[in-house]
């Protein structure tokens, strides 16, 4: 409950003004049912007009002052949930932001989705309705008991066994419900997860014509939330209904040993009306009562979701200060010779098995260099960048920039070194120019014209109907391959990092057009390191460095013409993409 704290502090005093409504607005209630049987008794049968008008006049005002404690209650509940369910919603998104990539692989995209929308949503539905509910509904059933005794305590060995059975009813249907909507939440999960990578993959899809197995994994899907649901449902459609069976054959009772107490002179007509207005607000109070514990299960659910996400320790981060705190010894971060080190590093994902996907690589690059890394795919090229950007923390070994551990420099500071074109270009909906200005916000109209010079994007920018302003549809639906692709390093250009990762991000452009893009790149800042992966030896011979990886391991490490004497991998991929085998190892 730890992160439900601070919304307890900020909405406390709507929450007691809405139980104090809500705790008047029963007294007036249980108030009707007294003044009536004394109108009965009193008034009508003794034919006492005064005092019918008389009572009636109270039991309008009681009436009237109910409205008002309702209309108060109905407000600041509305109010306090809705404000509540916002800032939760905020709250949660900041902390998805805040978790590393590693840390948000622990939860499928689908789940996460679901918990920001229908575990939310429920959590606000059920604080609504507890501050308009919940707290009447007990109130008016002990009331109501009380208020039956005191009128006339023949009722209570009819009244005290519903009630009895009515609490076990409600409490075997908690237990049975309980299992039963955690499991409708995960196939939500399910469903939503299905429908995400459909979405994401639709024209894979349609170029597969995989349509009826798509239909048949949504079908799965759906068909399992249908069929969970309905098992949670069966047990409340037979529960709720044996509770009413019971509060009804407590009415049915009074009313019949009412006749004979009648008889006896032991009750009044107005008595047993009130006893029956009793029993009926009774039952409608326990119908409520378990209602909101059917929901406060689900709730529950979705509660403990939305924990899991919350109580995900992010303590061991570094801080995303500004300032550059100093290192142990008294050091500071340095700046001026902005090389990557990698010291030993290996890394094995969470949950893996098999192989690791990186091991034992060892290399340095000073500042300006350019390094190309290249190997089979799946040797863990992609790996490498994420270490670097620190989306991942290395398992074994230190990664270090300026003579700096990666793990040991602020989140902020690391990023602002860094830009990274990752490998499938990833654009938003909006202008070309927002789309540029992620890379720097504050950025001028020259400083994005530069940055689209440089990745060989401002041409086809000027071509389209708006330039700058042409609108990009969700993904960037209506560029091309390599458009989206320009446009992503253009992004990472313009916040003119110290290091740039280009992770395979040239891929849909011809020959021709990456090695000016290369070009480019490299007029814009000979002071700026780049990481360069590929898969074409021939963009990989123009690197300074060239780092060979083979099933995760370091297979080689140097320049182009050293690598094709030593290297029997990279002579591989050269001889496979360049030419035929010669006699080098001969």
């Amino acid at each position: 409950m730890g992160y439900l704290k601070k919304y307890w502090k900020k909405y406390k005093l709507l929450f007691f003004l809405s139980v104090f409504c809500v705790s008047c607005e029963a007294v007036c209630d249980l108030l009707q049912p007294r003044f009536m049987s004394r109108l009965i008794d009193n008034g009508a049968v003794k034919q006492d007009l005064n005092y019918v008008i008389t009572t009636g006049l109270i039991m309008l005002a009681i009436t009237g002052a109910g409205a008002i404690f309702a209309l108060t209650r109905n407000i600041s509940a509305s109010v306090a949930s809705q404000n509540f369910g916002a800032d939760l919603r905020h709250d949660m998104f900041a902390k998805i932001q805040s978790l590393s990539v590693e840390e948000m692989d622990k939860f499928e995209g689908g789940s996460l989705v679901t918990r920001m929308t229908n575990d939310i949503t429920q959590m606000q539905n059920f604080t609504n309705g507890m501050m308009r509910v919940f707290f009447k509904s007990p109130i008016m059933c002990v009331g109501a008991v009380i208020m039956a005794a005191t009128l006339n305590y023949r009722t209570m060995p009819v009244i005290a066994p519903v009630i009895v059975l009515v609490g076990f009813v409600i409490a075997l249907s908690m237990k049975m419900t309980y299992p039963r909507f955690a499991k409708v939440q995960r196939a939500l999960d399910k469903l939503n997860t299905t429908m995400r990578e459909y979405l994401a993959g639709i024209r894979l899809v349609k170029a597969f014509r995989r349509f009826d197995e798509e239909e048949k994994r949504f079908s799965d899907s759906n068909d399992k939330l249908a069929d969970n649901t309905i098992k949670a449902g069966k047990v409340l459609a037979i529960l709720s209904p044996c509770m009413a069976l019971f509060v009804n054959f407590g009415i049915a009772a009074i009313i019949f040993l009412g006749a004979n107490w009648i008889d006896m002179n032991n009750m009044h007509v107005g008595e047993i009306m009130a006893f029956v207005t009793y029993m009926t607000q009774i039952l409608n109070s326990l119908g409520m009562i378990s209602n909101v514990l059917n929901m406060f299960v689900r709730v529950k659910t979705s509660h403990e979701r939305i924990r899991e996400v919350f109580d995900v320790d992010i303590s061991d981060h570094p801080v995303n200060a500004g300032a550059l705190p100093p290192l142990p010894g008294g050091e500071f971060y340095k700046t001026s010779d902005s090389h990557i080190i990698f010291d030993n590093v290996g890394f094995e994902y969470r949950g893996s098995t098999g192989q690791a996907a990186l091991s034992g690589l060892n290399f340095s690059v000073k500042r300006g260099e350019t390094l190309g890394i290249i190997g089979p795919t799946g040797s863990g090229k992609s790996t490498l960048a994420a270490l670097l950007m620190r989306f991942y923390n290395a398992s074994h070994g230190e990664i270090r920039i300026s003579d700096t551990p990666v793990d040991k420099m602020p989140e902020a500071i690391l990023r602002s070194k860094i830009a990274i074109v990752p490998q499938t270009a990833s654009l938003f909906t909006g202008a070309i120019k927002e789309n540029i200005l992620w890379g720097q916000a504050d950025a001028t109209d020259a400083q994005i014209e530069e940055a689209a010079k440089a990745a060989e994007a401002h041409e086809f920018i000027l071509a389209t109907t708006d330039g700058y302003g042409t609108i990009i549809g969700q993904s960037g639906v209506n560029l091309s391959g390599g458009q989206k692709q320009r446009l992503s390093i253009a992004r990472a250009l313009i916040r003119e990092p110290e290091i740039l990762v280009l992770d395979d991000c040239t891929s849909a452009l011809d020959v021709m057009t990456e090695a000016k893009v290369r070009r480019a790149i490299r007029q814009f800042s000979n002071n700026m390191t780049c990481v360069l992966i590929t898969q074409r030896v021939n963009t990989a011979m123009t690197c300074d460095k060239i780092l060979v990886l083979d099933s995760g391991s370091q297979a080689g490490f140097g320049p182009h013409d050293e690598l094709i004497k030593s290297c029997p991998v990279y002579y591989d991929i050269y001889i496979s993409q360049i030419g035929k085998r010669g006699d080098i190892y001969e």
